[in-house]
C-alpha cells in the first residue's frame, strides 16, 4: 500500500483516543496523541492501555505500508515494556519494519513523551489478502 492509500483509511479507534498520522513512509510509521484527562490511570499518567492502543496502531501503519495493493495485516501479537511514567500533554510513537516475510511482518514500536522513552515495543502482524478476509468475515 502506498502512504496516500494508508492515510485515507480511516481508524475509528485510532480516532477515538484522538489519535493521528503524523508521518508515514515505507516501512516507518509516526502516530500522536493530544494526552487527554480520560487517557490517564489513578495516579494521573498516561494508562497503559492507551500507550498500548497508540503502539499498536503505529506499528500496523508501518506493518501495512510495505504491502502491495489488496493486501493487509491484522495483529497477532504484540509485546510492551513500560519503561517510565507518561506524564507529558503529548505522546508519540515511531514503528519500523524490521522483518518481512510471505506471511508475517515484525516491527519495532518506540513510545515517547516529549524526548523521553517511556515503552518499547513489538509487533508481530499477519499479512492478509483483503477481499479473502472481507469473504471470511460474511460467512
Amino acid at each position: 500500500m502506498n502512504a496516500q492509500e494508508i492515510d485515507k483509511q480511516d481508524i475509528d479507534f485510532l480516532k477515538f483516543i484522538g489519535g493521528e498520522v503524523l508521518d508515514l513512509g515505507d516501512g516507518y510509521a509516526q502516530l500522536g496523541f493530544d494526552v487527554e484527562p480520560h487517557h490517564k490511570q489513578h495516579f494521573g499518567v498516561v494508562h497503559g492501555g492507551a500507550i498500548a492502543t497508540l503502539a499498536d496502531h503505529c506499528g500496523w501503519y508501518a506493518a501495512v505500508s510495505v504491502l502491495d495493493k489488496g493486501f493487509s495485516a491484522v495483529t497477532i501479537e504484540i509485546k510492551i515494556n513500560y519503561l517510565k511514567p507518561a506524564r507529558d500533554e503529548v505522546l508519540k510513537a515511531e514503528a519500523r519494519v524490521v522483518n518481512q516475510s510471505k506471511r508475517t511482518i515484525f516491527t519495532t514500536i518506540e513510545i515517547f513523551s516529549k524526548d523521553t522513552l517511556v515503552a518499547y515495543a513489538t509487533g508481530t502482524y499477519h499479512v492478509l489478502d483483503e477481499r479473502k478476509a472481507l469473504d471470511n468475515a460474511k460467512q
